[in-house]
């Protein structure tokens, strides 16, 4: 599941890294924020519904090889013949197409892995299996920006994450543990039914309300962060080459999480505590982006990058392990997770329309996006603190 992990979330940034903004520079030059947010948010809506149904489907899935392998096979295939169609793109419309396609698969792969953590995970273990898969977004964010900024043009490196997303899911495929659902046992709904599932009632369940809208908060924090990173080095940072400064930084960001996400989900489950976790993280998190923000020099990113890593693996560790133990539905574990990633998608179609109006609002770029960097410590550090609102767990 790890090395799975690591080739999903390498198709995930190699492309929103690097590659998509090297496409928009290149094809439109006079607009490339404008561009590059039109790509990202229609692929993050198509995010933003694909997870959930492709998880509802899941968990409704009867095939003899189990539940999530089929939508762990399919959705690597469709994300390999994404950057294939990526790799050839020559216009704006057809990179915006290969970008939803590779949400759609990619997303499907991911609803299918993260429920095999709820179906076959105890809760006393679920913070150092989420380390585990917080180190796996890490290396692939690593592996997928290094291979985006190294192998030499924008084609070679989306074809070389096609090939790095397949092989990674080939062991998971051949000897995964998945359990397979009785066909007797697969509940019959109407669509009408099967719709209002998705709605999840925050008076009913307000836990899993309240980590709603903490992941969801601390993830626009993110993405407005992370949105404009490359055009942030070199517009306000001045660094000769951002493709390869991204990398730099990705790395040292890689440094900072590998520290903390497995100590901090195995420390978490011995104290049997999450959400002091998830508010300590959040603070460090939001120090991160003011670093950002105040100290606009590569000292500065490299000091970012660090503390940001670090914040960010306690978060992916506990916040995950928290969200598993106030999940609604016993038999619908990838629809409800689903929901949950509308919270981690959502952002990336609104980030766009957020930063873009905030960088503009200066006739200097590099004012806007240390105005930017203030905005995400903001809104990253509310969402944190929202997890305190969490009654059930710890």
């Amino acid at each position: 599941m790890t090395l799975a992990s690591v080739g999903l979330w390498a198709g995930f940034f190699g492309p929103i890294q690097v590659l998509l903004a090297l496409q928009a520079a290149e094809l439109t030059p006079s607009h490339k924020e404008a561009t590059l947010g039109l790509v990202t948010g229609l692929g993050a809506a198509v995010s933003t519904v694909g997870n959930p149904l492709a998880g509802a489907f899941s968990d409704r899935t009867t095939s003899r090889l189990g539940r999530r392998l089929p939508w762990v096979v399919g959705g690597a295939l469709t994300g390999v013949l994404a950057m294939v169609v990526l790799a050839f793109a020559h216009s704006v419309a057809l990179v915006a197409l290969g970008w939803c396609l590779a949400q759609a698969g990619l997303n499907a792969m991911l609803a299918a892995l993260t429920a095999a953590v709820p179906d076959l995970v105890p809760e006393r273990q679920r913070g150092l299996v989420s380390g585990w898969l917080g180190v796996a977004q890490t290396l692939g964010i690593v592996m997928g920006t290094g291979v985006a900024a190294a192998v030499g043009g924008i084609r070679a490196g989306y074809l070389a994450l096609a090939v790095l997303v397949g092989v990674t899911a080939l062991p998971y495929v051949l000897r995964s543990l998945d359990q397979r659902l009785d066909p007797a046992a697969r509940p019959e709904v109407s669509v009408r039914e099967f719709l209002r599932g998705f709605w999840i009632s925050p008076s009913r369940h307000p836990d899993f309300g309240w980590a709603w809208a903490t992941r969801f908060l601390v993830n626009v924090s993110n993405a407005l962060g992370t949105l404009y990173l490359l055009f942030y080095l070199s517009d306000a940072v001045g660094v000769a080459k951002p493709d390869e400064a991204v990398f730099v930084l990705t790395v040292l960001y890689a440094v900072g999480l590998v520290a903390t996400t497995v100590v901090a989900g195995a420390w978490s489950d011995r104290l049997g505590q999450r959400r002091v976790f998830v508010v300590v993280s959040g603070a460090i998190m939001a120090a991160a982006a003011g670093i950002l923000a105040v100290w606009p020099t590569w000292p500065g990113a490299i000091t970012g990058a660090l503390v940001l890593g670090a914040g960010f693996g306690v978060y992916a560790s506990v916040d995950f392990a928290l969200i598993t133990q106030v999940l609604p539905t016993e038999g619908d574990h990838a629809r409800d997770l689903g929901v949950i990633n509308i919270a981690n998608a959502l952002p990336q179609v609104l980030a766009p329309a957020l930063a873009a109006p905030i960088v503009r609002a200066f006739a200097d770029r590099s004012d806007g996006y240390r105005a930017l960097y203030g905005v995400a410590a903001v809104v990253g550090l509310v969402g944190a603190l929202l997890v305190r609102r969490i009654r059930s767990v710890r």
